[in-house]
């Protein structure tokens, strides 16, 4: 009854539970995004950037601060401690901008804070309806896609990329201005305060209240052409005469094609704890139901990020059938008894089902991590079904009934199961705990297998013995010893009587195998292959928007004629969506993305490396272009930062280290963040002049934005339609800015009338920084360099020893950033793990077996699995990784399994059957050596499917596999042969400080504690 409930509560558990592809973080990293158009980054630096990141830092628990300037955006990344709460983290960075605001310019856009979401863009569509014009298109993404897509649970946020944006044009025309005396800035405020509707007071008329309303809009753009604009003289006249006005669109800053064809698209984000695989459904069936509304509009799907949750989840489940399948082909084998084999096939659903109701109540997901962690104990959920049901068979083997073998063998096997599996969950549980972002992860990676093996504990002492004496038949005779059984016997025996050449052997092994670690290269996650490559093109500062998406159709010629490329999606202007705003930068017209699509790995011969050299060696000598991939997936990337006050030794600094990465042999392509020169026209006001002329510089400044630029949106007038605002812009047209003569022309107001800027100002061509980056406070330079399959640990290592870093400038630090931080956190968070577990086995073991020593003995079964697991890892080509270490953690409990089952049973025989040490041994490695062979043998089987990767790509788990196979060999074979001599050794010491100290005999001590 208690397992009915137990699994009706894990089947509603795990309907109940959202599919994701990896766990929800709630990351604790806040942004404040301060807009000023047409301000420089330098400017920025100095008015807005420094002050806000004073103002952050004065925070509590923030662990760093951040900030990218680029030209008209500065933004600032602030960084807390991971047991910060995000809400208060929220709240105290906008307390933080509060209490500046007032010293920040007044013509600033008011700054936006907000949280970031680790994820990124769940999926990217493109509208394809022939019948609508680029304005038709964004409007139609930007009102009923948008609406419609908000409408859907678990959407966060819908992203128009590309199109236009509509815009009442307002071209003036420099030779009426001058004609009529009038400046840009004086049309565009006259403007702004004609074309309005305000509110106008309340007066009583008949008796009734009444509002008063002003009303000074138009209609249409069309309408705007009578507007009467007042001159300097008093006169006035039509905008016509001074300008052309037509309803058309924005500049463009981004654009987005489809195989070369100008598209809308438009991409979604999910909100935290929902279903990736349900908020795919609800937008399918939303998009359906708007091309059903709107015949001719169609839908193309051209990136997602749930195929790789699918293949993850679909992979995940299969693995974990085949594994429980191989499992209990490894029982029947060797019982031979098909009631035996489904009683211990039970353990395994009655296990996995209960602990999805946990992970609900956790409030965890199905997702690559806590799917991992079931994959990985599937082997190991069957282990104390199949000891309690070979010890109960053997126990009938003798001739008892079913009930008296169930009853005698529960007895007998109970306290070696019950820390077997309490190992097991001390071995998971401190990973849960891990420091760092890696922890955050596996928080639910630990929990779900520490769960489940639970589970199994309550299943094998609690169901397997009933079933077994309900179910299970009455024996034959027990079986004299095998032919391998008794050489294996004489093995033991050998090593008894030579105990000390046996544990020296051992321990020669272990030193050899050590010896391999550096053989073995080591990195943060090994490379999977998505069959999606992002392939970024950054053009020199100045290029514009038209010449990128030039630059980018060259290469898609380029690459199209690769038989494994299906579709290229390209973005210009705009940046993808990876969830992590340090990896993709900040959006730039001379920046652009080509998504490549190459289907499937299963259909096709090259992998996504190989492809992703040939389309590098394919744009190799497009000229001015720098390419490189930016990539969602951790592992991929080395990022080094150089961070000082002096900006010219951190220049100097980042040119040397960026030559010396580049003399690093089988890394792609490097970039550095240092800041590119952008072309500039400098207008330097004449002090002199413009006094005598009563001009400011502030209004040379506007006059020059609002002619080239446009106000800023805040004060311009609007065109009021029914369904939306229209901004009005006026200033000077595309073609008219392009003759050089112009800024000079334009005219400035002064005490005396408009004047020529060029009167007041000199005019002359410059550069200055395109962007700026700073990192706690200071300048910084980030260089980033592709692994291009590279190991991180091997290329960290190599770094650290570049002349460039071991020089470095005074003022100039050096600093880990990105993966190759976390990298560095991921192994001191696992050796900490490791250490935990090791400890807590030796806890739980001192309170099982009430004796000090005892638990030393088994524990010297986890240096015996290193040998396998690191040599697996480097016959297979394996790096030691993120998974490879999950294996070796998991090792450290499955290792102590086969020493606490052949110890156990050495205490009770040498206690309780009064046979001598020898003896006992001896009879422990004949009783127990078929459970111990079997365990590992179900648990080898469970991880075979994962280690051979039939199901999906196996790059992340196959590392653990391997590591495990590998070391579950070793250990069981030595740990069979050494744990036996260990134990003598360590009992005689044991018996010998017990007398010394005591003056009595330890094992009798503690079976008497014991019983």
């Amino acid at each position: 009854m208690v397992f009915f409930v137990l699994c009706v509560a894990g089947l509603w558990g795990f309907y109940q539970l959202p599919v994701a592809r990896f766990p929800d973080i709630a990351f604790p990293m806040t942004t404040v995004t301060v807009t000023q158009p047409g301000a420089s980054p330098s400017q920025l630096e100095t008015e807005v950037t420094r002050k806000v990141e004073d103002s952050v830092a004065t925070i509590t628990n923030v662990k760093r601060v951040m900030s990218t300037v680029s030209e008209g955006i500065s933004t600032t990344s602030i960084e807390f401690e991971l047991e910060t709460d995000l809400a208060t983290a929220l709240d105290d960075t906008r307390d933080a901008v509060t209490r500046i605001r007032t010293d920040l310019p007044q013509d600033i856009q008011e700054p936006v804070i907000s949280k970031v979401d680790i994820g990124g863009s769940l999926m990217t569509y493109a509208l394809v309806a022939p019948q609508m014009t680029e304005d038709e298109a964004s409007w139609f993404v930007d009102r009923e896609i948008s609406r419609a897509m908000y409408g859907v649970h678990g959407v966060a946020r819908v992203t128009r990329i590309g199109g236009v944006q509509r815009q009442v044009r307002v071209d003036l025309d420099p030779n009426a201005l001058l004609a009529f005396g009038v400046t840009a800035g004086d049309v565009s405020q006259q403007l702004a305060q004609i074309q309005v509707e305000r509110a106008g007071g309340k007066a009583e008329l008949d008796g009734a209240l009444q509002t008063i309303r002003t009303l000074g809009t138009v209609a249409n753009a069309h309408a705007l052409r009578d507007y009467s604009i007042s001159l300097p003289d008093g006169r006035s006249v039509r905008l016509s005469a001074l300008a052309t006005v037509t309803d058309a669109a924005a500049d463009p800053t981004e654009a987005a094609l489809l195989d070369g064809k100008d598209v809308v698209a438009f991409s979604m984000s999910r909100t935290r704890g929902s279903s990736e695989v349900k908020v795919e459904e609800g937008v399918h069936q939303a998009l359906d139901e708007l091309k059903k509304a709107h015949p001719g509009v169609d839908f193309r799907l051209v990136t997602t990020a749930i195929d790789e949750t699918h293949r993850s989840y679909d992979s995940s489940m299969t693995m974990l059938y085949e594994g429980a399948l191989l499992a209990l082909l490894v029982v029947w084998a060797f019982l031979r008894d098909w009631r035996a084999t489904w009683v211990s096939a039970l353990a395994l659903p009655l296990s996995i089902i209960p602990t999805f109701a946990v992970m609900y109540a956790f409030g965890f997901t199905l997702n690559m991590i806590t799917l991992l962690a079931l994959s990985v104990v599937v082997g190991v959920l069957v282990d104390d079904a199949i000891v309690e049901i070979e010890n109960i068979v053997r126990h009938l083997r003798m001739g008892k009934s079913p009930e008296e073998a169930a009853t005698e063998a529960a007895g007998e096997i109970g306290n070696a199961v019950i820390a077997t599996s309490l190992t097991l969950a001390a071995v998971f549980v401190p990973v849960a705990f891990m420091p760092g972002i890696a922890g955050k992860f596996f928080r639910e990676f630990g929990w779900t297998a520490a769960t489940a093996v639970l589970f199994s504990l309550l299943v094998a002492r609690l169901l397997t013995p009933m079933m077994a004496a309900y179910l299970l038949k009455p024996h034959g005779e027990e079986k004299p010893d095998s032919r391998l059984m008794t050489w294996y016997l004489r093995w033991v025996d050998a090593a008894l009587r030579h105990r000390a050449r046996t544990l020296w052997i051992a321990t020669g092994l272990f030193v050899a195998s050590l010896a391999l670690i550096p053989l073995i290269p080591a990195t943060f996650i090994p490379q999977s292959d998505l069959g999606r490559s992002n392939l970024s093109l950054e053009l020199p500062p100045g290029t514009r928007l038209e010449e990128t998406v030039a630059v980018a159709e060259r290469a898609r010629a380029l690459l199209k004629d690769m038989p494994e490329l299906k579709q290229v999606y390209t973005a210009a202007g705009s940046v993808l969506d990876l969830g992590d705003p340090s990896t993709v930068g900040v959006a730039d017209p001379r920046k652009a993305t080509l998504v490549l699509d190459w289907g499937l790995a299963d259909d096709r011969d090259r992998d996504q490396r190989e492809l992703e050299r040939d389309a590098r060696a394919r744009l190799a000598d497009m000229p001015g272009v720098r390419v490189s991939y930016v990539s969602s997936e951790p592992g991929n990337l080395l990022q080094l930062v150089l961070s000082g006050d002096d900006p010219q030794r951190l220049q100097e600094a980042s040119l040397a280290l960026e030559r010396d990465l580049r003399g690093l042999s089988g890394l792609g392509s490097v970039t550095s963040s240092a800041s590119l020169l952008r072309p500039e026209i400098q207008i330097v006001p004449n002090a002199a002049r413009a006094a005598d002329m009563g001009v400011s510089t502030a209004a040379i400044a506007e006059a020059a934005r609002i002619a080239t630029a446009g106000d800023y949106e805040q004060r311009l007038a609007k065109l009021n339609l029914p369904d939306r605002q229209i901004p009005i812009r006026v200033g000077f047209s595309e073609a008219t800015l392009a003759h050089p003569a112009l800024i000079g022309q334009l005219r400035v107001p002064g005490r005396y009338g408009p004047v020529p800027l060029a009167a007041v100002a000199d005019i002359q061509m410059g550069s200055g920084p395109s962007q700026l980056s700073r990192y706690q406070r200071q300048r910084n330079v980030t260089l980033t360099a592709e692994l291009n399959g590279r190991p991180l640990g091997e290329v960290m290592e190599q770094v650290q020893q570049l002349p460039s870093v071991t020089r470095l400038p005074p003022g100039v630090s050096f600093l880990n950033t990105g993966d190759a931080e976390v990298f560095v956190e991921l192994f001191v968070g696992f050796l900490l793990a490791m250490a935990a577990g090791i400890v807590c086995i030796y806890m739980v073991l001192l309170l099982l077996f009430n004796h000090a020593l005892m638990p030393l003995t088994i524990l010297i079964a986890v240096p015996l699995c290193a040998g396998g697991a690191f040599g697996a890892l480097l016959l297979t080509q394996n790096m030691l990784s993120l998974p490879a270490l999950i294996g070796l953690l998991m090792l450290i409990g499955i290792a102590t399994k086969n020493s606490i089952l052949l110890v156990d049973y050495a205490v009770i025989a040498e206690d309780e059957h009064g046979l001598s040490q020898h003896d006992a041994l001896i009879d422990a490695c004949r009783k127990r050596a078929q459970p111990i062979i079997m365990t590992t043998l179900a648990m080898g089987a469970g991880m075979m499917p994962i280690a051979l990767g039939f199901a999906g790509d196996s790059s992340f788990r196959a590392p653990m596999a391997i590591a495990v196979i590998g070391g579950l060999v070793t250990s069981t074979l030595l740990s069979l042969i050494v744990i036996p001599a260990a134990f003598t050794l360590i009992d005689d010491m044991g018996e010998w400080l017990s007398r010394r100290f005591r003056g009595r005999s330890s094992h009798r001590d503690s079976q008497t504690l014991r019983n």
